[in-house]
């Protein structure tokens, strides 16, 4: 999952930066409003953190500008602790806020809960056929066995799983799965793919030729037939 982080406490943005990634999150950073602004819309992202007193365009007209355009999904970092101001933050297109200072561990929960509702997939335990995917701890599972997944394939995986029934390109797989600094080559995808597909088996993702991937052939538990 690729995140935007706007923030002009420098050693602030680095450290969320750090953790974020430790999770598997790809991060670009903005430490001024403008920045932020121009990044918001140009690039695709799957969750947004906010603070709101920036240099150049502050965080409210940001936020404001952001959501005349578009619905990408914003944590709002504030100082500020009062009921209306929350409530005006919310009124204002926020999706969520977190008063400063916060521990990484709530921030890492109210982020991964906010890209979930945003892909109308409240529950952390993604189930299709016989894996299982766990949001939260970042592990999946073929039946009880556990299957160990490198970084890259595990986000890929979870971010078709997100969209499970719809029709994926690649260009929105690099775009989410990559960070504005990565450089990485043309058939990296389907190297993914294919290990995916090895471990758990060749059915679990769909190649539309032309169009990209799909998780979704798949019934889920309780819709298959006993043997």
């Amino acid at each position: 999952m690729r995140v935007l982080i706007v923030e002009d406490e420098v050693d602030l943005a680095r450290g969320i930066e750090r953790a974020l990634r430790e999770e598997g999150f790809v991060c670009d950073l903005a430490f001024d409003g403008d920045e932020g602004l121009y990044k918001a819309k140009a690039w695709e992202y799957d969750a947004i953190l906010l603070d709101l007193l920036l240099p150049g365009c502050d965080g409210r007209t940001l936020l404001r500008k952001l959501r005349a355009e578009k619905p990408t999904p914003v944590l709002v970092l504030t100082a500020i602790d009062g009921t209306e101001d929350k409530v005006e933050l919310l009124d204002s297109g926020a999706d969520d806020y977190l008063v400063k200072p916060f521990e990484l561990a709530e921030l890492l929960a109210r982020l991964k809960a906010l890209i979930r509702r945003a892909a109308h997939a409240p529950n952390p335990i993604l189930e299709w056929g016989e894996i299982q995917l766990d949001t939260a701890a970042r592990t999946v599972k073929k039946g009880d066995q556990p299957i160990p997944l490198p970084p890259k394939e595990y986000a890929l995986l979870e971010f078709l799983a997100l969209r499970r029934g719809s029709v994926v390109s690649r260009t929105t797989i690099y775009e989410h799965l990559y960070s504005e600094d990565d450089e990485t080559l043309s058939n990296v995808l389907d190297v993914y793919v294919a290990n995916l597909r090895r471990k758990l088996g060749r059915p679990v993702i769909e190649t539309r030729r032309g169009e990209g991937y799909q998780i979704g052939a798949l019934p889920a538990k309780s819709e298959q037939s006993p043997e």
